[in-house]
């Protein structure tokens, strides 16, 4: 049977052992009740059905409790955040001791900078890849002018080369060969957001640490996606956002990560707040200031329970299907993709991501030399969701979890035909 069939897709998915999780989601449809082909999973991931019965829960207990849900809930609110420390350790391979999941992704790197950025006159460069998504671009640019320095000269990039789209890692070691003397911290999302490329994160943190920098990674694009194994790669921290690959919803929570070698160095400087406080002595209310050790010392405040509670619903289900397999799928259903998208007839279709598996999560970055983004909406138009990058690509990420090889065979598909009519 050729793999270029829709008999072959459906066959597929007859022996996914992880098909039956695509049932737990709600897929939107048309009007015809058809399900959306849904790509962006890697924008925002789509809702568990268990979702709603655990905020129910919780607004079920503020309801029946007031304040005393604190303590009397199903799941008491003041512990709620251990509650989801395991397996978000897990899922990103550290220690408990070294996550926690609190603020938002662009605090929650602001709060790791406080600590893990401390320029002198002579080492207070920051590294960050060229393309690095705008909301890191920005904290290390306001980062260094709250320090007095000129960005122009404080912020290094590391580039593709001419004619190029991917990072290269020996491209980065000339860099901190150059400046390392003067580099004080690497900032690198460890997923690229727009080609899709997975960098070696344990390199990159051998390198820096090499030259004295402190190592941070962005894993936006990661947390759910890829197996960074945090811990092993003796990166310094990282911070991620749930609402992509780990369906927590819209603008939810983000987690962050500080190596265990930091976890009792109080001496580390912070912008702290009551959350980060000796558990045993927060209500004594007129205590000096206790930090906890590991990552939740950077919580500030008590933690929102409705979007914790849209968390632990998705990451129960990721407990339960566990890392190992979700990569498993996710190399078959990506790889299906790019096979299919290489037997299109055009010279103008180009994969930006990397096609080694391991160099890459579930996204490919599709270029398409000859368009505009005419045909985005034109695939928006059939129901197909996709995202599409200025000037010429579009991202499309067939998340394991519920997403489908007759999904991939369908988007090409509908891809070739929209192609054949320009």
């Amino acid at each position: 049977m050729s793999k270029a069939t829709l008999n072959y897709a459906q066959e597929q998915d007859k022996k996914d052992r992880l098909a039956t999780y695509r049932t737990q989601f709600h897929i939107p449809k048309d009007q015809n009740g058809n399900d959306w082909l849904y790509f962006t999973g890697n924008s925002l991931g789509l809702q568990p059905k268990s979702t709603k019965q655990y905020i129910q829960q919780e607004l079920d207990d503020w309801a029946n409790f007031g304040v005393e849900g604190h303590f009397e809930a199903k799941n008491p609110w003041m512990p709620y955040h251990e509650f989801l420390t395991e397996s978000m350790a897990t899922i990103v391979g550290a220690k408990p001791i070294e996550v926690v999941i609190s603020n938002t992704l662009t605090t929650n790197l602001h709060l790791l900078m406080v600590s893990f950025y401390q320029p002198t006159t002579r080492k207070y460069k920051i590294v960050i890849e060229s393309d690095a998504f705008p909301s890191d671009r920005y904290a290390v640019q306001t980062q260094l002018e709250f320090h007095g320095f000129d960005v122009n000269d404080g912020l290094i990039e590391w580039k593709p080369r001419e004619g190029e789209e991917l990072l290269r890692i020996e491209d980065l070691e000339t860099i901190l060969d150059e400046e390392g003397d003067s580099i004080a911290l690497l900032l690198i999302g460890g997923v690229n957001y727009y080609t899709g490329q997975y960098l070696d994160i344990k390199k990159i943190a051998q390198l820096g640490h090499a030259k004295n920098c402190m190592v941070g990674i962005d894993l936006a694009h990661g947390a759910g996606n890829i197996q960074p194994k945090l811990h092993d790669s003796g990166v310094d921290f990282a911070a991620w956002c749930t609402y992509k690959y780990l369906n927590s919803g819209p603008g939810s929570l983000a987690g962050l990560f500080v190596h265990e070698k930091h976890a009792h160095n109080k001496k580390l400087k912070r912008f702290a707040g009551w959350w980060s406080h000796n558990k045993s002595t927060r209500f004594n209310m007129r205590q000096p200031l206790d930090v906890i050790p590991g990552a939740e010392g950077w919580q500030l405040s008590n933690p929102p329970i409705l979007s914790m509670a849209a968390i632990k619903a998705s990451l129960d289900m990721f407990n339960t299907v566990g890392m190992d397999a979700l990569r498993k799928k996710s190399e078959q259903l990506t790889g299906y993709f790019e096979f299919l998208l290489n037997q299109l007839d055009t010279e103008n279709i180009k994969i930006i991501t990397p096609s080694n598996p391991k160099e890459r999560g579930c996204q490919l970055s599709i270029q398409v030399k000859s368009a505009d983004k005419d045909l985005h909406k034109k695939l928006t138009a059939a129901h197909i969701i996709t995202d599409w990058r200025e000037p010429d690509v579009i991202r499309c990420a067939p998340v394991p979890l519920y997403n489908s090889f007759e999904d991939v065979y369908r988007m090409v598909e509908k891809l070739k035909e929209i192609l054949n009519e320009k």
